[in-house]
């Protein structure tokens, strides 16, 4: 996103001296060395786009304002590929799922020079294990695509990103929550600055669609953020651009390919550039389950992913379902009526220990029991918690088992969820003072054999 400021100042016919200047603050990566038998080169650009949870260099109190007070896993948060037309005339965003199954190539470990035998895990966790080159590798593996460049970002550039350009507006039909990320918006139109933004791309527990939804809001939002970079004026001011390379461009890395010759030349080709040409679409997916030593986890639907990757492979515009509406799928109100909550684990996969967490006789028995009647495989020996004094209920679990987790607490109205690395495959429901009752939850997986596009006008605020 820092780029694509580059790349509209570019276009904005900004003088050679400024770019290369800019260009100077990048921090270069190479995530290329040495790889052999890629897949062979399409037509147009393939720009790799990682948003790490890096956030070093946020301060204390961001931190607390913004929910970012934990531990980073050193791995993608976001990952998408975008795809730049042989003619400059279209950029095709395609969103890969954090937690897709992928199968990582043999590698050896950049930090201890250990070599590493194929083996399976996440996609994100491809970048904690081997950094950039791994990532490169696994998503060139899994997509047939030859990545030309690669992009990354954390916490801090995306928030100076979105500031410098006096924030970036986004609209929703329904208040959009989040515990987790203090994510509150009501219902309307909003202009959201660098940490709200954060907020808004990074939520995950707004609604059932989870991951899904998430990414389908971040493709919203960077459509709204070539809106405004391209609409606004703001990139044409020499002060403010002054400002945008200040202050966003020190947090970038990016292969060292990516110079300044193609900075101005993809910025004359993309003069007219405007949201109505970028589209946007998610890889179709297949199955959600819970893999062994690896966690809750999601599988691509093959052909359709693989129709998806030819038309990028031969600069198509990307096939499928166009949608108008500018807030269907991640913003809908969860579903509140008698029917049972879509989840995206089967109570049947997730194994719990009820803890009582208050001094209220039976009440683990009557949480274990409730949770057994909903189909979710409990210990049936409910234990008493450390500390008697919870107010209310928590899900503790794992992070690789997120998915089972956001599920489990589906089923618990008003639970908090608290990640517990190294907890294992057990779930942990400590129970509440504020423990009503378990709503019954029943696993839906989206399944899309084909994707849904959305052209960037589609999906933008329209027009006072």
């Amino acid at each position: 996103m820092a780029t694509l400021s580059a790349v509209a100042l570019a276009s904005a016919g900004i003088g050679h001296l400024v770019i290369s200047s800019l260009d100077a603050t990048i921090t270069r990566v190479d995530p290329f060395k040495d790889m052999k038998n890629r897949p062979r080169a399409g037509h147009g650009m393939n720009v790799l786009l990682v948003g790490t949870d890096g956030r070093d260099r946020v301060s204390e109190a961001l931190r607390r304002r913004y929910r970012l007070g934990g531990q980073p896993c050193h791995c993608t948060d976001t990952m998408m590929i975008v795809h730049i037309s042989e003619d400059r005339q279209r950029a095709s965003v395609v969103s890969l799922p954090r937690d897709s199954y992928a199968e990582a190539p043999a590698h050896t470990d950049p930090a201890t020079g250990r070599p590493h035998g194929p083996h399976p895990l996440k996609l994100n966790a491809a970048y904690a294990e081997g950094g950039p080159q791994l990532t490169v590798r696994t998503v060139e593996d899994m997509t047939h695509l030859k990545i030309d460049h690669y992009l990354e970002v954390d916490f801090t550039s995306f928030m100076r990103t979105v500031d410098v350009l006096g924030g970036v507006q986004v609209c929703t039909t329904h208040p959009l929550k989040d515990g987790y990320t203090g994510l509150d918006l009501p219902a309307g139109t909003h202009t959201l600055t660098g940490g709200q933004a954060l907020q808004y791309v990074r939520a995950r527990h707004v609604d059932a669609a989870s991951d899904l939804g998430r990414m389908e809001r971040q493709q919203r939002f960077l459509a709204a953020l070539v809106d405004r970079a391209t609409s606004s004026g703001v990139l044409l001011n020499p002060l403010k651009f002054r400002d945008v390379t200040r202050a966003v461009l020190g947090s970038v890395r990016a292969d060292r390919g990516f110079g300044t010759g193609e900075l101005l030349d993809l910025g004359r080709a993309m003069r007219d550039f405007s949201p109505r040409s970028s589209e946007f679409a998610t890889v179709p997916v297949a199955q959600m389950g819970v893999v062994k030593g690896i966690g809750s986890t999601l599988k691509w639907d093959q052909e359709g992913a693989a129709r998806l990757f030819a038309a990028l492979r031969e600069d198509r515009p990307l096939a499928g379902r166009r949608v108008s509406e500018p807030d269907s799928g991640p913003d809908r109100a969860p579903d509140r009526g008698p029917r049972p909550v879509p989840v995206e684990v089967a109570p049947g996969q997730i194994r719990v220990q009820v803890e009582n967490g208050t001094r209220i006789k039976g009440l683990g028995r009557r949480v274990d029991a409730a949770l057994a009647g909903a189909g979710f495989r409990t210990t049936g020996r409910p234990v008493d918690a450390a500390e008697r004094t919870a107010r209310h209920t928590v899900v503790a679990h794992d992070p690789r088992w997120d998915r089972s987790a956001r599920s489990l607490a589906a089923a618990l109205p008003g639970s908090e969820l608290r990640a517990v690395p190294g907890q294992g495959p057990v779930l942990r429901v400590i129970a509440g003072a504020d423990f009503h009752d378990v709503r019954e939850v029943r696993a839906e997986t989206p399944v899309r054999t084909e994707p849904t596009v959305v052209r960037g006008d589609q999906v933008v605020c329209p027009a006072p």
